[in-house]
C-alpha cells in the first residue's frame, strides 16, 4: 500500500560513484516533495536531498556540487546520483516524502572505502 524500496548501494573506493534509486507507492510519490537521508553508525538521521514536485532540488552543504537528485513522475521513482564519494559518505540511504513522514523503508548500504 504504501512503501518505500531503496536500492542500488554498495562498495565504492573514494572518489567512485554510485546511483540509489527509491520506487515509491503512489500515495507517498504524488503531490509530495520527496528526499533523500542518511544514518551513519552512531548518528542521527540527515537530510542529504530535497527536490520539489516541480523539479527545484536543495542540499546541504555537506553534499552540494557532489549529489544530484531527481525525480521521474509517471514511475514514481526517486533517483540520487552520488558522485566524488568520501568515506564520510559512508551510511545507510533512504528515501521519504519531505513534509510528510512516511514508515521508513529498508534502506540501502553505501560503503566509501579509501
Amino acid at each position: 500500500q504504501e512503501q518505500l524500496v531503496e536500492s542500488g548501494g554498495g562498495l565504492v573506493q573514494a572518489g567512485g560513484s554510485l546511483r540509489l534509486s527509491c520506487i515509491a507507492s503512489g500515495t507517498i510519490f504524488s503531490g509530495n516533495s520527496m528526499a533523500w537521508y542518511r544514518q551513519a553508525p552512531g548518528k542521527q538521521r540527515e537530510l542529504v536531498a530535497a527536490i520539489t514536485g516541480g523539479g527545484s532540488a536543495h542540499y546541504p552543504d555537506s553534499v552540494k556540487g557532489r549529489f544530484t537528485i531527481s525525480r521521474d513522475n509517471g514511475k514514481n521513482t526517486l533517483y540520487l546520483q552520488m558522485d566524488s564519494l568520501k568515506p564520510e559518505d559512508t551510511a545507510v540511504y533512504y528515501c521519504n516524502a519531505y513534509y510528510i513522514k512516511y514508515d521508513w523503508g529498508q534502506g540501502t548500504q553505501v560503503t566509501v572505502s579509501s
